[in-house]
């Protein structure tokens, strides 16, 4: 039931506000989550893998925003210390949403 913009743009605003409104339904439909993070050194194996995965579709010239993103959840999935993890998940939800405006430019050509 997730709204679309595309055909609208790139705007980041208009992605950015279709984040928040599904954030806003989350919330309304389960409430607060305060699920453990599950994360740390023991992922690191796999971190290291998307990242080989996603250097080597870069120099084969294949790289897609899926490389990207699977790249940037396992740095995530990898971190213990919860400053490190707030910033991946950042970086998470960045690539995310530049994936998001990259499908919307496309649509809008």
């Amino acid at each position: 039931m997730a709204s679309q913009v595309i055909g609208e743009g790139s705007s980041l605003a208009a992605v950015l506000t279709e984040v928040a409104a599904e954030r806003r339904r989350q919330d309304e439909r389960w409430g607060p989550q305060n699920h453990p993070d599950g994360t740390g050194h023991w992922h690191a194996a796999d971190a290291a893998l998307a990242r080989k995965e996603c250097e080597q579709a870069a120099e084969n010239g294949n790289l897609s925003w899926r490389h990207i993103l699977l790249e940037e959840v396992a740095e995530a999935a990898a971190e213990a210390e919860p400053e490190d993890l707030r910033s991946e998940l950042i970086q998470v939800a960045a690539v995310a949403v530049a994936w998001a405006e990259a499908i919307d430019r496309r649509a809008a050509r």
